[in-house]
């Protein structure tokens, strides 16, 4: 059966998740063909060298970057009520974890900005450029409920289906105010 009503499309994908595929794919070519660069200008046993260093050294910024936070978050939950913050050393362990794990990938590029992500001055700037987009955007968002959130999301789904149908209470099952009227069956 049909209503006449238009049959809701699905929203158009951003830009940018239409090229993140393609991206990725250039910067693993990029990474294959850096590493046979530097395989045949120095050798294989040195690029494994290299790689096995990098993830090495991942695995450790990594895992110190992560007793920093873990012990951040302990002194802020011991501390009394009205106390000062603990001061210092919780600044970037997000950005020190990120350059770890980008030491960790395979490749020469990811290797150099994981390398770059260890240097405080980098960190230091990257935070705060970080931080003050997220400020834009969120100043930038429209004001509203989680409900109204949910209700906009319930909406615009991409298959926009809609089942039309008739709700049926069964006799006794209704509202206190509501008689018991027999309906006659449905047919299909």
């Amino acid at each position: 059966m049909t209503t006449g009503a238009s049959t809701p499309t699905a929203p158009r994908r951003s830009r940018a998740r239409t090229l993140a595929p393609l991206g990725v794919a250039a910067w693993l070519v990029l990474e294959i063909w850096l590493l046979t660069l530097v395989a045949g200008a120095a050798g294989g046993f040195a690029v494994l060298g290299l790689l096995a260093g990098a993830g090495v050294l991942g695995t450790v910024v990594i895992k110190r970057a992560g007793r920093r936070a873990f012990t951040n978050l302990t002194q802020t939950l011991q501390q009394q009520p009205g106390a000062a913050a603990p001061t210092g050393g919780g600044e970037g362990n997000g950005l020190l974890m990120l350059g770890g794990l980008l030491l960790m990938l395979p490749g020469v590029v990811s290797d150099a900005l994981g390398l770059l992500l260890l240097l405080p001055p980098v960190r230091t700037r990257l935070g705060r450029y970080a931080e003050r987009s997220l400020e834009r955007r969120m100043r930038a968002a429209s004001p509203g409920t989680l409900g109204n959130a949910f209700q906009q999301v319930r909406i615009h789904r991409p298959d926009g289906k809609v089942v039309q149908g008739e709700v049926i209470r069964e006799p006794g099952a209704g509202r206190p105010d509501e008689p018991d009227v027999p309906r006659p069956p449905l047919t299909p």
